[in-house]
This record gives structure tokens, C-alpha cells and sequence, in this order.
């Protein structure tokens, strides 16, 4: 990531140092430009030193005047290809480039980037929603403590059983688990016994193999519990970055403190998480506001922690129970969703971006090939909702799900694009995370590690869950790939683990 010292050069005039020889303590300028030093620190760890609204401002001006600044952009695209990321100024105005010519250059290098380091991967996963018991006042989630019509479900540890069963029966591996914030109903002792139920079940050929979590900001204590329970990724959106309109989109609750949500990333790798997912609602705020924090935010943590962020998830704002999207005014079309994506995965390329069942099959697709690299399958975003679908008097959805298909469908349909649908978690299993798994992405070598493993896993999805014309497309598609695993060894390897996955051994991996 770009050090302070190259941002502070990149600030407009009225942000650059004067010379050493004319500075004047006790001048007004002085102490205004000590004031810009101290406000904007990316390895400072206070949430308006590190997301510093006045450095926001000046890079949407910068980007602004610089949109149609041919030669700047066709610089900063040549800086792209040698895929080191790009800082948020950079990249906003790359989002702001009104030129045809290199937009369309644009888009191929966040193809050709998406390419050299995840190949034709997607990684697949379901989220769990335990309880939707909340006491925050978020105008956007239909869990608000206000809602009193809201169907209020909490599950068992018996439910989340038949739960987690009915996930593997799909085909799931990965679950992201989701909760509302409550202090009583969802206390961190819950969350933790749930991870602990879940991981325990080994139905059939079925067990969930990685667990990340998605509940509110917490202290470093229950960070380092959800660590020693054996969590992947600790995900939390930001929701928005602009601190005045987080705190008019939170008025009460636990979450209405801005500092204590933006600063949560820091306590969890504090606690001992090594990977840590950000995001943004986009549609909640201006969206290219939320851009620069997003990614200043991914500066922030490699500044501070020495890695950045492993995911990044891009939602955008949709119907639930008593919300309409169409209150809000900041929605983005599908073309800026899909240039937001493609931007993204240039100025974070080991970064992994991630897309919900709120979207459609068709936004799904387009934004697939530009750069995100994790989708959800067969979800359900009830309380309850995968064992037996819910009433439509009894909702307790978080949001409504856009991409109704099941988990076969899209497998299926991911493979006729040429994808490969991966269920693996190895890297996670095997402790390559944090640092270690960035610098394995940024070697070129996780390579031999990564396709070989989505290979394997996709070949246990067939053997025990497709359809047959989903087998017999995964199949021809597995052949078709082995011979892309670089390291013949590897491949051999692999080869032979496929063989005896067929005659019923599981769980290979490298």
C-alpha cells in the first residue's frame, strides 16, 4: 500500500508542506498544515485519523479535476499492470475517468488482474442467520429495535443442527454466520457455542470446514475468543464511511458510535484474527465517498497491521420487511456497480471480493469476470430458513434474496461460464492466513495450491450432491483444468487424488 509520505506528495497545492527554511511556528499556515499531518495518519489507529473526511474531500475534488487527464490515467493504468495496487486517489480517479477509450482499458486489466492471481475460481459459500434479535436503531435493516412486526427468531443449538445439515445436503463447506446485536439474546457465549455446534457436525460426507462470522463490533477479549474457537474470517461492513450521515443512519444503539464500529478491524487483529472482511452498503451514502473510505481503510490496515483486508464485499441496498430501498437517494446503477468492482480489484488485487444473492443472476455474471471471486449459493437470509422455507406471515429476513436458484443451479451455471466453483478451505485449515497467505498471492505461487484444491473439492460436490447433468458438466470441466495446475508434480498429485475421491475417500488437500 502507498506509505504516508507518497500521500502527502500526492495532495493538492494547498496540502503540500512549505519549505522547512519558511516555516513559522506561531504562523497560522504552520499550525493549519501540522493539523492536516496529524488529522490524516493511515497507521494511526483512531477512526478520523485514519478515514480523515477532509482527505476524503480533497481526493473527490483531485478526482474531479483530473477525469478527463488522459495522460494521468494512462499512467496510473501502467501502474496497474504491474499489480502493487493503486491508493485511493489513484483509484477514484480511474472510477471518475469519463474517456471510453480507457475505460475500456480499464476493464481489461481488472480481467486480466482477476486472471493472473484467481484464475477462473469462484469461491462458494452460504450465510447462517442464528438470531435477528437487535437493539440498534439502523434505518436501513429490518432487525431495527423499532420493528415490532418483524417475525423475532433466535435458534437452538438442536436448530442450528438441522440447520447446518441441511447446508451440508447442499453441498456447503463455508458459512458465514450472522446475528443482530443484542446483549442478552446474542451474547458472544451464544456465538461461540453455535461455532462449536456447527463444526461438530459430520453428517453423511458432509462438514463445514470453515466458519467466518458477521457480528457487531466487539471488544479484543471476544475477538480472541472467536480466534480460539476457530473462526476464518471476521467480516463487518461499514456501512457507510461519512461519519455524519453513519451516525443520521444509526441514531441508537451500540452501533451508533462511529469510532468504535470503524475501529473494529484493529481490536480484532488485536485479539489475534488474521483475516478480516470489510464493506460497504452502497446506496446508503454517496457512493464515491464510501469508495475512497473503503479503501483507505485497506490502507489503514496495512499500514498499521501489515496486511489488509482479505475480503471486501460490495452489497448494495435492498427491500426487507419495512425498508424500500427507494427512500434512499444514493442508489448506483448496475454500470457503476460493475465499474466499482472492476476499480476495486485494481487497486486491491490480492484482495478477495465477494457478491450476496442480493443480487441478480445478471449483475452476478457481469461483475463475476471483472473481479469478484467469492459468491453465496442457495442462501437463505431467514432465521430458520434452510430446513423449512418461512411463511410469508412469519419474515424474518435481513433482506430479500434477488437470486433465488439453488446451490446446484448456480454450480452449474458457473461451470457452463467456465468457472470453476471451489469449495475449498484449505488455506484456512492449513494457517495460511494474514500475512502468510497475501505473500503466497502475491508470490504467484498459491497457484499450486489453490487450483489443484478447487479441483478436488468441486470433484466431492459432484461425487455427493449434482445433479447428473451438473456432474456430467463438472466433469468434463475438471479435465479440461487439470492440465492449468502449473507444477507437474502437483498435478500428478492431484490426478491421483481424484481418482480416489471417486471411489469414496475425502477431504485431499494442499
Amino acid at each position: 500500500m502507498t506509505c504516508l509520505a507518497s500521500l502527502l506528495v500526492e495532495l493538492p497545492e494547498k496540502y503540500i508542506l512549505a519549505d522547512s527554511a519558511t516555516r513559522d511556528a506561531s504562523s497560522p499556515k504552520f499550525l493549519f498544515l501540522q493539523k492536516v499531518e496529524k488529522m490524516y495518519n493511515p497507521q494511526s489507529c483512531i477512526a478520523t485519523d485514519f478515514i480523515d473526511d477532509a482527505e476524503i474531500q480533497a481526493t473527490l475534488e483531485y478526482a474531479a479535476a483530473n477525469k478527463n487527464n488522459k495522460a494521468l490515467i494512462s499512467e496510473i493504468l501502467d501502474k496497474a499492470r504491474e499489480c502493487r495496487g493503486l491508493s485511493h486517489r489513484e483509484a477514484l480517479v480511474l472510477l471518475d475517468c469519463e474517456d471510453v477509450e480507457l475505460n475500456e482499458r480499464l476493464f481489461a486489466e481488472a480481467m486480466e488482474i482477476k486472471q493472473r492471481f484467481y484464475g477462473n475460481r469462484i469461491v462458494m459459500f452460504a450465510p447462517l442467520y442464528l438470531s435477528n434479535y437487535c437493539v440498534n436503531g439502523c434505518t436501513y435493516c429490518p432487525y431495527h429495535m423499532k420493528n415490532t412486526h418483524i417475525a423475532r427468531k433466535k435458534l437452538t443449538q438442536d436448530e442450528i443442527r438441522a440447520e447446518v445439515i441441511a447446508l451440508q445436503d447442499m453441498g456447503h463447506k463455508r458459512l458465514a454466520l450472522e446475528t443482530g446485536e443484542h446483549p442478552t439474546m446474542n451474547p458472544i457465549e451464544y456465538v461461540l457455542e453455535s461455532i462449536d455446534t456447527i463444526y461438530s457436525i459430520h453428517h453423511k460426507n458432509g462438514a463445514i470446514r470453515r466458519v467466518n462470522v458477521n457480528i457487531a463490533a466487539t471488544t479484543v477479549e471476544n475477538y480472541t475468543k472467536l480466534k480460539n474457537a476457530g473462526i476464518g474470517t471476521y467480516i463487518l461492513f461499514q456501512e457507510t464511511y461519512n461519519k455524519k450521515l453513519y451516525e443520521q443512519k444509526h441514531p441508537t444503539g451500540p452501533k451508533s458510535n462511529y469510532a468504535y464500529h470503524t475501529e473494529a478491524m484493529d481490536r480484532a487483529m488485536e485479539g489475534g484474527i488474521d483475516d478480516v472482511g470489510c464493506g460497504v452498503l452502497f446506496g446508503l451514502a454517496p457512493y464515491r465517498y464510501d469508495f475512497v473510505g473503503l479503501l483507505m481503510h485497506a490502507e489503514h490496515l496495512e499500514a498499521a497491521k501489515g496486511v489488509g483486508p482479505h475480503t471486501i464485499s460490495v452489497p448494495r441496498i435492498r427491500r426487507a420487511d419495512d425498508i424500500d430501498p427507494l427512500l434512499f437517494s444514493d442508489a448506483i446503477d448496475d454500470a457503476t456497480f460493475a465499474k466499482i468492482v472492476a476499480v476495486l480489484r485494481i487497486a486491491v488485487p490480492y484482495t478477495g471480493l465477494i457478491i450476496s444473492t442480493r443480487e441478480s443472476k445478471a449483475a452476478r455474471e457481469m461483475v463475476l469476470k471483472l473481479g469478484v471471486s467469492q459468491i453465496s449459493g442457495g442462501s437463505s437470509t431467514s432465521v430458520g430458513g434452510y430446513v423449512t422455507p418461512e411463511p410469508e406471515d412469519e419474515n424474518s429476513s435481513q433482506f430479500d434474496v434477488v437470486d433465488t436458484r439453488t446451490l446446484d443451479e448456480i454450480v452449474n451455471w458457473l461451470m457452463r461460464m467456465d468457472y470453476v466453483p471451489s469449495f475449498c478451505t484449505a488455506c484456512y485449515r492449513e494457517g495460511r492466513t494474514g500475512d502468510r497467505f497475501m505473500s503466497l498471492v502475491k508470490s504467484g505461487a498459491i497457484a499450486n495450491c489453490c487450483h489443484p484444491n478447487a479441483l478436488m473439492t468441486l470433484k466431492e460436490y459432484l461425487e455427493d450432491y449434482a445433479s447428473p447433468e451438473t456432474r456430467a458438466i463438472g466433469e468434463a470441466l475438471i479435465q479440461r483444468e487439470l492440465p492449468k495446475i502449473p507444477n507437474e508434480k502437483v498435478r500428478l498429485i492431484a490426478t491421483e487424488h481424484l481418482m480416489e475421491l471417486h471411489e469414496g475417500k475425502r477431504d485431499f488437500r494442499f
